[in-house]
């Protein structure tokens, strides 16, 4: 099963509120995502609320995409803990609107990971079984770069053994301090969505991740609409092609598959066991080298 673990639609960059401006351009809407998302089994779709940046992906709007595509999509609830209604809107978004994680930013909500609202609100998610994505989008100009360590999340994890958390971009600019999470807690875990597009970055980062051994706790992701599926499949796949006639250490190519072909909804408590799971579909790309 091939699960794209990191994507995102809106109707109209203005939902964005003032992280429009590094979007401009790119066509995220219901026509564009759903091309997009052919070559995986399931898609994980984004919805976003920050009080600090003006922006709101309406979890209601995820929730009605998703529910007219029930077999391919899974949605998530954009939270921002920093709203008094917090708990009313994750009580909808998850009894209601049954979508089945929660997406936060702190750079781009501006609170620090353990802020005590925060930690309110992971306490409730790991009572409802919801996981949380961590998105690290550092490109606009107001984000809170001091919020986005992933070295923050380990009292997070701490406290919440049971929660499981996910790091967008392998925590890009700080992959060190993510591959140590990843080694420390067994339910956090990472995805590369945002580092495919740059072969340098995605080798040294994915490298790491080897070296230290947890490549079996990378999740794909493609980041939609930065990049589609198929070309972050393709990017994982020649990755290798850095280290071609270097002393460079390659990759082997099963840990790479590994990320393709993971269960990310399993790991996540949100799928069927991976012996009642879905059988995945034809390979896009050959296991030959």
């Amino acid at each position: 099963m091939i699960v794209d673990s990191h994507t995102q639609i809106w109707s109209s960059p203005a939902q964005l509120g003032r992280a429009a401006s590094v979007v401009r351009g790119l066509r995220a809407d219901e026509t564009h995502h759903l091309a997009a998302a052919e070559p995986v089994d399931k898609a994980i779709v984004l919805a976003f609320k920050s009080r600090y940046l003006e922006a709101e992906i309406p979890n209601r709007y995820v929730a009605d995409y998703v529910r007219r595509n029930a077999g391919k999509m899974i949605g998530f609830a954009g939270i921002d803990p920093t709203d008094r209604a917090w708990r009313a809107e994750l009580r909808i978004a998850h009894e209601d609107l049954h979508l089945k994680g929660v997406i936060l930013s702190p750079s781009m909500q501006n609170f620090h990971p353990c802020d005590t609202r925060a930690m309110e609100l992971y306490e409730e998610c790991a009572r409802r079984g919801l996981p949380v994505l961590f998105e690290q989008n550092l490109r606009h100009p107001e984000a809170k770069m001091a919020f986005a360590q992933p070295m923050l999340l380990d009292e997070v994890a701490q406290e919440f053994p049971e929660l499981r958390i996910v790091i967008s971009r392998l925590g890009h600019p700080w992959v060190d301090q993510t591959v140590v999470l990843l080694s420390k807690h067994r339910n956090v875990y990472a995805n590369v969505a945002g580092l495919l597009a740059q072969p340098w970055l995605s080798y040294t980062a994915l490298l790491a991740a080897y070296e230290h051994g947890v490549m079996d706790k990378l999740l794909f992701g493609s980041g939609f609409p930065h990049r589609n599926p198929a070309a972050c499949i393709e990017a994982l796949y020649t990755v290798n092609q850095i280290s071609h006639a270097s002393n460079l250490t390659p990759i082997p190519r099963e840990l790479l598959r590994g990320i393709v072909e993971r269960d990310a909804l399993t790991l996540l408590g949100i799928g069927r066991p991976a012996s009642t799971a879905q059988e995945p579909g034809p390979r896009i790309f050959p296991d030959e080298e």
